[in-house]
C-alpha cells in the first residue's frame, strides 16, 4: 500500500514527570540524567520534567540534566496561589511552561468565569519572561465543548503559545477525541497537543485520532508509565506513526534499549505481550508464518533492530 507523507508530529516525552506518578516509581539524579540523555539520542526534542505539585524541587533537579539540544518543560497550576512566582522560578532553567486549568466544575476554581479570568491573569503576568508559556486543560474531553473553546481562545488572546488537551481520567474514545481536537485545531492559531491516559486501553488510538484531527504534538511516556493505567506509550505511538507515514524524527531502533533502561530504573517490568517492545512481538509459534511474515506482523522487526523467531514454547524460568 502506498503511504502518504504527513506533516511531522512532535512527541513530547513526559516520563520524567508523569512517570513518577506510577506507584512505587522514583528516579534518582543519575537515572534522570541517563534517561534524558537516552531520550535525546533517540530523537526526542522535548521532555517534560517539572510537575505542578513539586515545582521548586523539580526545577533544581532539572538544572543537573544533560540539556544540550533537548528542550525542557514543566507544568504549573494556574489556580495555585503562587502560580506566577512558580513560572518565574522555571525561567532560566526550562524552555517552556504550560499553565494547567482543570475544566471540571468539581475542581477549584469552580465557575467557568473564574477559571478563565484566573488563567488569563497568570498568562498576562508571565508573558514577558524568557520562556514560552502555554495552557493545558485537564478534563478537556468531559468539559462543555463551548466552554473549552471559549477558555482556549481567551488563553491564546492572553499569550498562550500552545494548547494541550488532557484526557485526564482516560475515558475519552477516538471519535470524540477527533471531533474535539479538530474543532480547536481549525480555529486556533497555535499548536494543539494531546495528552492521553490508558485506563480503557485507548491511549494510542486516541493519540492517532488526535493526529488525524490536526494535533501537531502528543505527550508520551516510555513503556506507558504514568498515573493509574499509565499514558500513551512512546514506543507504540512512534511506531504507529511511522508505519502510517507520519514523520516524528525518532530512531525506532533506539526504542528497545530505551524501554529496557526505563524498565530497570522504574522497576516496572514490560509485559512480554506489550506491543512493539514486548518479548513476544516477533515470536511465532507456527512455522507457517515465517515464509510470509508480513501477513502476520504489523511492521518489520528491522525497524527496531529486532529479529523474528520461531518459539514453540515459553522461555524457561529458573526454579524457585
Amino acid at each position: 500500500m502506498r503511504r502518504t507523507r504527513r506533516p511531522a508530529i512532535l512527541l513530547k516525552d513526559v516520563t520524567l514527570r508523569e512517570g513518577l506518578d506510577t506507584p512505587g516509581v522514583a528516579f534518582d539524579r543519575r537515572a534522570r540524567a541517563r534517561i534524558a540523555a537516552t531520550l535525546e539520542a533517540a530523537g526526542i526534542r522535548e521532555a517534560e520534567v517539572v510537575a505542578p505539585s513539586r515545582v521548586a524541587g523539580d526545577v533544581e533537579l532539572a538544572r543537573s540534566l544533560p540539556k544540550r539540544s533537548l528542550l525542557l518543560t514543566g507544568l504549573v497550576y494556574a489556580s495555585g496561589p503562587h502560580a506566577a512566582e512558580e513560572v518565574r522560578t522555571c525561567a532560566g532553567v526550562l524552555d517552556r511552561v504550560d499553565l494547567l486549568m482543570p475544566l471540571s466544575p468539581r475542581r477549584a476554581p469552580f465557575s467557568a468565569r473564574q477559571k478563565r479570568e484566573l488563567l488569563v491573569a497568570v498568562l498576562r503576568a508571565t508573558g514577558g519572561l524568557p520562556l514560552e508559556v502555554g495552557a493545558g486543560f485537564p478534563h478537556a474531553f468531559a468539559a462543555d465543548p463551548a466552554g473549552l473553546i471559549a477558555i482556549a481562545r481567551s488563553a491564546v488572546d492572553a499569550g498562550a503559545r500552545r494548547i494541550t488537551l488532557y484526557d485526564t481520567n482516560g475515558s475519552a474514545e477516538p471519535f470524540g477525541v477527533y471531533d474535539r481536537v479538530a474543532r480547536l485545531a481549525k480555529m486556533l492559531p497555535v499548536p494543539v497537543f494531546f495528552h492521553g491516559h490508558d485506563d480503557l486501553g485507548l491511549a494510542t488510538a486516541n493519540a492517532w485520532a488526535a493526529v488525524r484531527a490536526g494535533a501537531v504534538g502528543l505527550d508520551v511516556t516510555v513503556n506507558g508509565l504514568g498515573d493509574r493505567a499509565g499514558n500513551a506509550s512512546l514506543e507504540q505511538v512512534a511506531t504507529l506513526l511511522h508505519v502510517r507515514g507520519v514523520a516524528t524524527g525518532l530512531r525506532l531502533s533506539a526504542l528497545p534499549a530505551l524501554s529496557r533502561l526505563v524498565a530497570r530504573a522504574s522497576r516496572v517490568p514490560v509485559s512480554p505481550l506489550a506491543p512493539v517492545v514486548g518479548a513476544y512481538v516477533f515470536a511465532h509459534r507456527s512455522p507457517a508464518h515465517l515464509p510470509v511474515p508480513a501477513e502476520f506482523e504489523a511492521f518489520d522487526p528491522v525497524l527496531l533492530g529486532a529479529r523474528r523467531r520461531l518459539q514453540t514454547a515459553p522461555p524457561q524460568r529458573g526454579r524457585s
